[in-house]
């Protein structure tokens, strides 16, 4: 496989960085590379104390909470993602709009008020011998918060493996993607203030999203949009998204370097916290997922469709949640904490999600010819040069 970006790929070259069954090898051991992060940054922490607490006050305007080298970090994550999404696909929903309201509904009705609920009952009551009342205000903030995000990048991903329909998938991230820009900012502080107890400014949660959110995507239609135009949608598709995946991939675990410096002498005391942050998020994951799943049943939607809308359904877009966090509490809150764990179970469990998608296919009712993306001449570039 050529490492140049060849403006005129071949399709052996499309098909070799497109495979969509595989996860290249930052995503698939991306647990082992966040728990080496987790470790080198504690380390970090430990060993140049000043110089993590000099990165620290490096922020935009005093108090801000936004940590300049963090939120630069978090603009080379997202940035590349964002430049995956097509607009323009939303115009074919239409023809199936089923199994998009269910992956709304669990997304925006559902999800988000779960994980206050689930998390309430476990950090106020059902783990209050082993966590103080103001970390499980943190813990419930920063598990909101992961919730409120719906997956926009690593769905892509998943779908790959479950077998989704790619075009689908797009639609289904795309209208999140809008409407994370209205309703990330509102749910967040209604849950957060009601569910912990702490005051959520909204004047930083708008701030938060204007930085995290309006930022890389407007990049990202922008660099989508000249791209295509001068370079061609194959080589797009095909060479440099795959060439940026890396990318976003590295600005994430040295993201999460700096997180657990900053959090260095809060989390050398709190090993058992980072395992009972996990229990609740586990049980949100496959609730949602579950949910999702099968009420794409209930209604007949095909497997290609109902497979990926489960896995939005129990993703997160943890890059913005954790940027979220930072932005709110602090980099090291609690709150923060949260989202990194997280960050840390994404990978296993979506897996065992897929696997789990893949052994019940045969529930959902055979699609009759094309797929979806044939239909609406949404073919991916693998696709597209086969």
């Amino acid at each position: 496989m050529s490492t140049s970006l060849d403006p005129n790929p071949t399709p052996a070259a499309i098909n070799a960085t497109n495979d969509p069954r595989r996860l290249n090898v930052f995503e698939r051991y991306l647990s082992l590379w966040v728990a080496l992060c987790m470790v080198a940054g504690v380390a970090l922490g430990k060993i140049a104390p000043t110089f993590m607490a000099d990165l620290r006050r490096l922020e935009f305007g005093a108090g801000s909470q936004i940590s300049v080298p963090i939120a630069i970090l978090i603009w080379l994550m997202i940035t590349p993602m964002m430049m995956k999404v097509d607009f323009g696909a939303i115009r074919k929903v239409g023809r199936r709009p089923r199994g998009l309201f269910v992956t709304l509904f669990v997304n925006w009705l559902v999800k988000p008020f779960s994980m206050a609920a689930i998390s309430w009952l476990f950090f106020r009551y059902l783990f209050s011998p082993w966590i103080a009342p103001a970390d499980a205000n943190q813990y419930i903030a920063g598990c909101i918060i992961l919730a409120a995000a719906p997956c926009t990048a690593m769905v892509f991903v998943w779908s790959h493996l479950s077998g989704g329909d790619p075009a689908y998938t797009l639609v289904q991230v795309s209208i999140n993607d809008l409407l994370m820009l209205v309703l990330f900012a509102p749910i967040v502080r209604f849950l957060v203030s009601g569910a912990s107890s702490l005051e959520v400014p909204f004047a930083v949660l708008l701030y938060s999203v204007l930085v995290f959110i309006v930022i890389p995507l407007t990049a990202g239609v922008v660099m989508r949009q000249w791209l295509i135009r001068t370079k061609g949608r194959l080589w797009f598709e095909g060479v440099l998204l795959a060439r940026l995946a890396p990318v976003s991939m590295a600005a994430l675990l040295a993201t999460l370097v700096l997180i657990f410096g900053f959090q260095a002498e809060n989390i050398t005391g709190r090993t058992l916290n980072v395992v009972l942050i996990a229990v609740p998020i586990l049980i949100q994951v496959y609730f949602n997922s579950s949910l999702t799943y099968g009420l794409m049943r209930l209604f007949r939607v095909e497997y290609a469709v109902a497979a990926p809308g489960a896995l939005i359904g129990a993703s997160n877009f943890f890059e913005l949640a954790v940027a979220t966090a930072i932005a709110l509490f602090g980099p090291e809150s609690g709150a923060a904490l949260a989202t990194v764990v997280g960050v840390l179970i994404e990978v296993p469990v979506m897996l065992s999600v897929c696997a789990a998608c893949t052994r019940t296919r045969h529930w959902f009712p055979t699609p009759l010819g094309q797929s979806w993306s044939d239909s609406c001449g949404c073919l991916t570039a693998s696709r597209a040069a086969a």
